[in-house]
């Protein structure tokens, strides 16, 4: 909250500091970090919050302002706060070990650092599991222009996913056993079923292939079990805007989950999304959209009845919901949607239709990762639409302890969706135009044949990372000077999570140099959905819009699939980058980035190469 003590002195000299060349208008807020009791209408427990409050604290700066803010420590260990998606100084940047070593019980830390841009962002601990069990909040931070759409009304719909255990519990029971959380495991009378649909060898093959796999087709959210919250309120306890028919309002969407995405929707109402990660795009109208982990999404709608409207957030693997309202007047309600049905990994999300992959490394790093018998994956395998994927045996290609015969994966291959694709080969598919598959599906920023493909509950428009489009471009438009492969690894069995098969204790930090233009490339060869975030610097999404590709802050890569963003070395000094699932960055998904020279070293040259 703004400090009232000096907030009538800032403005007083207001007029004095925006006459002086070079000047801004400073701030100063103070937070502190306490322990409170979080009552979700389902069940309650200890957590933490900020200023005393259950509800996310909402901070709100000005483009162009000077901002300090004291962060008092009142829980019995240290803390941190990370500013996410803000562009400041590193040693700003509130993580501990990489940009400070963090705010000790009882001690207050001072941030200073300049409002560089405007949109909706939000912060979050970044010590253990206190974001988690309830240290995050949002920002707005105003910009110094006219913004390019109009609204009336402005709301923050922060999302969590708020769950009976604490953090440290959590992370014991799946590393004790994985699918300790996992409520959808597919049961004997979903055998009887796939065996009546597809026949009863087929629906043994594949329930031997998951098996040799160690998996399961279910295994789309690690954590099940919690509760969505809105605004820090339970479905029962119906968080709600209220509005004038006819306004235009904003709702500033912010994934705040520890391990949840979500696919949010308003029955009746279109909405058109005007910020992606706080950053303007151009406008497009969908009727639902999916929210990355540490995502923001700003979309405005305008109701024009007199009657209440659901805010819908349903998981992606549909075990549970956070439901708000928008409504003329207080409560009221609106019809809450039932549940959909729940989606189901294919072979597709394990990679099986994915080139871009070094397969020679996956199945065999230092954490023995994924052990298949793919001598047991040949003949004909049934998707979950009754589709048949035939061919699918493994038995020549090189992939250390995962041999595969990718000659049989020839010809061409109807996936659930309609795809035709020809040459499943893994060596044959062209992944260099932006990380999009050869083949065309309903989104190319997913598997052709994935069971998490999205859809619009009412057959609508759903938003696709393709559908985004900046405003106007921040950087110039040009080549990058080298590629970074990085693959998301990991194993599920152990409940291991990695870069390129080495986790962050035992990794060394990737180095960049200040003023080039670097090119990552994301290859997800595990079946989870990673939401990628690089601290200090803008990743430029590259989603085949060239300079008009959007700039975001979280980059979301879905299994079997190749993504490419790209990254203007703007920042100097020591930054974070890791998979945003708050257990899989604490198990290994995670990097040190270190950013040399800057602009009072200009003695690097910067060289044309790629790196592995």
């Amino acid at each position: 909250m703004r400090n009232p003590r000096l907030l009538s002195s800032v403005l007083l000299g207001a007029s004095l500091m925006l006459a002086a060349a070079g000047s801004a208008f400073a701030g100063e807020y103070n937070l502190t970090v306490d322990r409170v009791t979080l009552d979700t209408g389902e069940f309650t427990k200890n957590g933490i919050g900020y200023n005393n409050s259950t509800e996310p604290t909402v901070l709100r700066f000005t483009e162009g302002e000077d901002v300090t803010i004291n962060v008092t420590n009142n829980l019995s260990e240290d803390t941190s706060v990370h500013w996410h998606g803000l562009i400041l100084p590193f040693e700003q940047d509130g993580v501990p070990g990489i940009s400070f070593d963090g705010i000790a019980p009882g001690e207050t830390f001072t941030y200073r650092f300049p409002i560089t841009q405007s949109g909706t962002y939000w912060f979050h601990s970044h010590s253990g599991f206190q974001e988690p069990d309830g240290a995050y909040g949002a920002i707005i931070i105003e910009p110094q222009d006219r913004e390019p759409f109009r609204y009336d009304r402005d709301y923050v719909v922060q999302l969590t996913d708020s769950h009976p255990h604490d953090g440290d519990r959590i992370m014991r029971n799946l590393k004790m056993m994985p699918d300790y959380y996992n409520r959808q495991q597919r049961t004997l009378f979903d055998f009887l079923g796939d065996a009546r649909e597809d026949g009863l060898g087929s629906a043994l093959a594949e329930r031997g292939d998951w098996g040799d796999m160690r998996m399961m087709p279910t295994d789309i959210e690690d954590l099940q079990g919690f509760t969505p919250l809105i605004n820090a309120k339970g479905p029962d306890q119906n968080w709600t805007g209220v509005f004038k028919p006819g306004e235009r309002v904003r709702l500033r969407f912010i994934n705040s989950s520890a391990m949840t995405y979500f696919d949010i929707r308003i029955p009746g109402l279109k909405m058109t999304v005007v910020q992606a990660d706080g950053n303007n795009v151009q406008p497009v109208t969908v009727d639902e959209f999916r929210i990355a982990v540490a995502e923001t999404y700003d979309v405005i709608v305008r109701p024009t009845e007199d009657k209440a409207y659901t805010i819908f957030a349903e998981s992606m693997a549909r075990t549970a919901y956070a439901r708000g309202t928008l409504a003329p007047r207080a409560g009221m309600d609106a019809p809450v949607p039932e549940l959909r049905d729940a989606p189901i990994l294919t072979m597709a999300d394990m990679g099986m239709a994915h080139e871009g992959m070094d397969h020679a490394s996956m199945g065999h790093d230092s954490m023995g990762s994924m052990p298949m018998d793919h001598a047991k994956m040949q003949g004909t395998h049934t998707m979950p639409d009754g589709t048949v994927m035939p061919g699918m045996a493994h038995g020549g290609m090189d992939r250390g302890d995962m041999p595969m015969d990718h000659s049989k994966m020839q010809g061409t291959h109807t996936m659930p969706d309609g795809t035709v694709m020809s040459g499943m080969m893994h060596g044959g598919m062209d992944h260099s135009a932006h990380g999009s598959m050869a083949a065309t599906t309903s989104d190319p920023f997913y598997a052709p044949g994935s069971g998490l493909v999205p859809s619009a509950a009412n057959g609508g428009k759903f938003l696709s990372y393709a559908d985004l489009r900046a405003q106007k471009p921040l950087y110039e438009d040009r080549e990058a000077t080298r590629e970074i492969e990085l693959r998301l690894t990991g194993n599920m069995e152990r409940y291991i999570w990695s870069i390129n098969g080495v986790k962050f204790e035992d990794a060394d930090p990737i180095r960049l140099t200040y003023g080039e233009r670097v090119r990552f490339k994301f290859v997800n060869e595990t079946m989870m959905t990673h939401p990628m975030h690089l601290h200090g610097m803008w990743s430029i999404l590259d989603n085949g819009n060239d300079a008009w590709d959007p700039v975001k802050h979280v980059v979301s890569v879905a299994p079997g699939t190749t993504v490419f963003m790209e990254t203007e070395v703007d920042a100097p000094g020591e930054w974070a980058f890791h998979c945003h699932l708050s257990y899989h960055a604490d198990s290994g998904m995670f990097r040190k980035v270190i950013v040399e020279g800057g602009p009072d070293d200009q003695r690097a040259t910067l060289t044309t190469k790629k790196e592995g």
